[in-house]
């Protein structure tokens, strides 16, 4: 794992993932293998049959020379051409948006994760908090009753 946007899941709903290549120069892939990679900001748009990374930050290269490469460029994502019209209806008629979820290496290759996500609402977001605390509340729950079982 190279990095994760942790904020997209936060702020959206994910309906369904793909996984993109990335078209990278050498000091950029570089920057990604070392993890200097955000994508708090980030977004993927559909221009012309095209799939574009947008405001990713991938900080210039420790050991780049004056070639270093431009941290926020949009970078070019590598969709099949059917993707690639099902997610042109779905973010034009519904519209939905994607977000790049998170970034890994994959066979020496750096892989893009794609949500087409739906916005959540402020009290979408709330019950997500309410459920997320609710989980972790019975979880320390268990694991004392576990504790206590096993001090016995």
């Amino acid at each position: 794992m190279v990095t994760e946007n942790r904020k997209a899941f936060h702020e959206y709903f994910i309906l369904d993932r793909f996984e993109t290549g990335i078209v990278l120069t050498g000091t950029e892939i570089k920057a990604a293998r070392e993890g200097k990679v955000q994508l708090r900001d980030a977004y993927a748009e559909i221009v012309q049959g095209e799939v574009w990374l947008r405001n990713a930050h991938f900080s210039p290269y420790s050991h780049g020379n004056i070639w270093n490469h431009e941290p926020t460029k949009k970078r070019k994502l590598l969709m099949r051409k059917a993707e690639i019209r099902k997610l042109t209806g779905k973010t034009v008629e519904k519209g939905l948006t994607l977000v790049p979820l998170k970034m890994y290496l994959k066979n020496g290759w750096l892989k893009c994760e794609v949500g087409l996500c739906k916005g959540k609402k402020s009290h979408d977001k709330r019950d997500a908090i309410a459920e997320r605390e609710q989980n972790l509340e019975a979880k320390r729950a268990m694991n004392a009753r576990n504790t206590r079982a096993h001090d016995n």
